[in-house]
C-alpha cells in the first residue's frame, strides 16, 4: 500500500497524540504541520519527523502533494478549517466535536457531499479495544434490546481553564469537551438511534475554584483563574425514536468526593459496562452472572484507542472505506449537544 502524505493542523497537547499514532502507522509520510506559533510547530516537525512547517492555513491548504489532515484546533474553529481542507482536496480527521453548532456542523456534511472527500469525527472511545469488543456482543444479540443507558464523568476539581473555559472559543464546558465523549460511546452501542427529545439543565455555581489548595489539575497552556464563562455541570436525560433513554452528567468541579467515571447500558438479556472497567451482565439457567472478559485491559487504553482511530482513517483515505465516525454522527452529536445547552437555557424539554 502507497504512503499517505498527512498533515496536522494545532500543535497543542492534543495533536501529539495523533502525530505519534501517525509515525507508528506505515503507511503514512509525516508531511506538514501548522500552528500560529512557528517554534512550537518547528519543535514538533523536528520531534515527529514532518518534512514541512507551515504557519498560514491557507499555504497549506494550497500545497497539493498534502493528502490529508488532522484538524487539533480550538473547537470554534473546527468546522471552517475542516470546510477548508475539503475544499482543497483533502480528506479531514477532525477532533471532537466536529462544530460548535449545529449550523456549522450540516455546512461541513454540505461539504463532504460537494467534494466527495471524507470527514472522521475524533470519537476516539469507539476505537477502543473494550468498545468494539463490547459491540460485538451487542450487535450478535447477547444483550437482546438496550433501551437504558447511562454515563457520568464527573471531576470534583478539574477546569482545564484557558480557552477550555472560555466558551467563545470552546463552545461550553464539560458538556462539550467531556460530555461528548460518554454521550457518544453508549449512543454508538445502542446502535445510534435517532433522538426524540432532551430535557437538560446547566448550572454555573463554583467557577474554576483556584482557591483551592494542595491538589493538582490539568491547566491549559493559557490559563487564567479570572476568566471562566463555561459551565461547571451539567446533565441531561435524552429520549429517542425508538423508545430507548440515556442519562448523562458531567461537571468540571463539583463537591464530590472524588472523580467518578462510568459508562453502563442496560438491554433486556443484558447489561453492560465500559467505564470504569469492561464488564458484561447476564441470566443463565435462572443465575444472574456478571463476567469479566479476559482482555489485556478492562479500562480504556487511550493510546492504544488513538492509534486504532488514525490506523481507521488512513486505511479510508487509501481504500475509500466509510469511517464507523463519519460526519454525519458528528452532525448528530451536534443536535444532541446543542440541544442539551438550548433545553437548559430555556428550562424545558427541546423536541426534535
Amino acid at each position: 500500500m502507497r504512503k499517505l502524505k498527512v498533515g496536522v493542523i494545532g500543535a497543542g497537547s492534543i495533536s501529539e497524540l495523533h502525530m505519534g499514532s501517525y509515525k507508528s502507522n506505515p503507511n503514512v509520510e509525516m508531511y506538514a504541520v501548522c500552528d500560529l506559533n512557528e517554534q512550537r510547530a518547528k519543535n514538533l516537525a523536528e520531534k515527529y519527523g514532518f518534512s514541512k512547517v507551515y504557519t498560514s492555513i491557507a499555504d497549506m491548504m494550497a500545497d497539493s502533494e498534502l493528502e490529508a489532515v488532522s484538524v487539533c484546533t480550538w473547537n470554534n474553529t473546527h468546522a471552517d478549517l475542516a470546510i477548508a481542507a475539503l475544499d482543497s482536496g483533502k480528506h479531514v480527521l477532525v477532533e471532537k466535536p466536529l462544530s460548535t453548532t449545529v449550523e456549522e456542523a450540516l455546512r461541513v456534511q454540505e461539504a463532504v457531499r460537494r467534494t466527495g472527500k471524507l470527514v472522521q469525527v475524533g470519537f476516539v472511545r469507539r476505537y477502543g479495544s473494550n468498545t468494539q469488543l463490547l459491540k460485538q456482543f451487542i450487535d450478535n444479540g447477547d444483550l437482546g434490546d438496550i433501551y437504558y443507558a447511562k454515563a457520568s464523568c464527573l471531576r470534583r476539581l478539574g477546569n482545564p481553564g484557558g480557552w477550555f473555559a472560555d466558551k467563545s472559543r470552546s463552545g461550553g464546558g464539560p458538556l462539550i469537551d467531556l460530555g461528548v465523549h460518554m454521550i457518544d460511546v453508549c449512543w454508538y452501542l445502542m446502535g445510534r438511534p435517532k433522538v426524540k427529545s432532551i430535557s437538560g439543565n446547566t448550572y454555573n455555581k463554583l467557577g474554576n475554584r483556584s482557591n483551592v489548595k494542595h491538589l493538582n489539575f490539568y491547566k491549559a497552556a493559557d490559563y487564567d483563574a479570572s476568566k471562566n464563562t463555561v459551565e461547571d455541570l451539567a446533565n441531561a436525560v435524552i429520549r429517542f425514536e425508538n423508545g430507548a433513554s440515556l442519562m448523562v452528567d458531567v461537571s468540571f468541579t463539583l463537591h464530590a468526593k472524588q472523580n467518578e467515571i462510568s459508562a453502563k447500558l442496560y438491554g433486556d438479556k443484558g447489561g453492560c459496562e465500559i467505564e470504569p472497567e469492561l464488564a458484561i451482565i447476564s441470566e443463565k439457567y435462572d443465575t444472574i452472572l456478571n463476567v469479566t472478559p479476559q482482555v489485556n485491559s478492562l479500562g480504556l487504553n487511550v493510546k492504544e484507542a488513538f492509534q486504532n482511530q488514525i490506523d481507521h482513517f488512513v486505511d479510508c483515505c487509501l481504500t475509500g472505506k466509510t469511517p464507523i465516525s463519519p460526519v454525519e454522527d458528528g452532525v448528530e452529536m451536534m443536535k444532541m449537544l446543542c440541544g442539551i445547552y438550548e433545553s437548559a437555557e430555556q428550562g424545558k424539554e427541546i423536541y426534535f
